[in-house]
């Protein structure tokens, strides 16, 4: 396991490159956040974040919610518009470097540096806790939708009931993840959970965590996953590798490939998030090259090149490295 100030270093780097933007397509608009790199092997501090002790950013399942993770508590804020954020309720009293919003319930997933192998589970209307579960190693990452909490450790992956929050299956002896990365369906219809299968190439294990059933496993790039997302409905499945140059999306639950999106040729990047549009018809990618790419996805005609835009990083959060 790691202590509590090796696990603030890692979400500190966690949140180093952080910045949250709103883009407009046509009539579509991303609410997009995008993080740093989460490889738990490059944890060097950062004086700006242990300045302004924020840990942890993350909007919830349908992006009508921002919850922030911070050395003295968090905060949740609504979405108002395409650029205002109104703070809707503050939580002080522990650093908590994760926390994860079910829509927009009053329903809070949270862990804290001080204990980072603990879950809280609270109502945070009533400021109730519900339940809470104590993992063997640090929790890297939570992710809810109506049906299922999944908790993600570097080789284990926890598989909870939302209902009861009791563990339906555990997934063991998976390829060492230490950047957490992990994609759940937020469709609790369809409710796929997306992992990598190995830590050489860019394997992706697709799980039904509602029959609890292993659904296939796509040989989607040479190199290994830096980033993986569902679209909202669970169909399809974009993919990244650390190379970054191109981007692949799979049809949902066969694995067959239906779009190549190339990034660029010559250049590779960290690609950091990748974002579907509500309606599937573009999707954003963010990378450490200080740009957002938008690719148009068009069933009748190849993909076209991406329209970017470039967001320079603030003093705030430093320059990208």
């Amino acid at each position: 396991g790691i202590n509590a100030e090796y696990g603030k270093q890692w979400y500190q780097r966690r949140v180093r490159e952080a910045v949250v933007s709103t883009q407009s397509t046509g009539n579509t608009t991303f609410y997009s956040l995008h993080l740093s790199s989460m490889n738990l092997a490059l944890l060097q501090g950062s004086a700006d974040i242990v300045a302004n002790g924020l840990y942890f950013v993350t909007f919830n399942q349908d992006a009508t919610s921002l919850a922030v993770g911070t050395s003295t508590g968090y905060k949740l804020f609504t979405l108002n518009g395409h650029d205002r954020f109104d703070q809707t309720y503050e939580f002080t009293g522990e650093d908590v470097c994760i926390v994860e919003r079910l829509f927009s319930s009053s329903l809070i997933a949270m862990v804290s540096l001080s204990a980072p192998r603990k879950l809280k589970v609270c109502h945070f209307k009533k400021g109730t806790e519900i339940c809470n579960y104590c993992y063997p190693n640090t929790i890297l990452g939570v992710k809810l939708n109506r049906a299922r909490l999944l908790v993600v450790l570097e080789e284990i992956l926890y598989i909870h009931n939302i209902k009861d929050m009791k563990v339906l299956h555990t997934i063991r002896d998976t390829p060492p993840n230490p950047k957490g990365i992990i994609a759940l369906s937020i469709n609790s219809d369809n409710s796929y959970l997306a992992y990598p299968g190995s830590g050489q190439i860019g394997e992706v294990q697709v799980f039904d965590t509602l029959n609890l059933d292993a659904v296939t496993m796509i040989p989607a790039h040479d190199a290994p996953l830096a980033a993986l997302s569902f679209n909202s409905s669970g169909s399809l499945l974009a993919t990244a590798s650390e190379k970054g140059t191109v981007i692949r999306i799979f049809s949902i639950p066969s694995g067959n490939k239906v779009y190549e999106l190339r990034r660029g040729v010559k250049r590779c990047a960290a690609i950091y998030s990748l974002s579907f549009s509500p309606d599937d018809k573009y999707l954003s990618a963010s990378s450490n090259t200080e740009t957002i790419h938008i690719f148009r996805l068009d069933s009748s005609s190849p993909p076209e090149n991406p329209r970017r835009w470039r967001r320079r990083w603030t003093r705030r959060w430093g320059s990208p490295s």
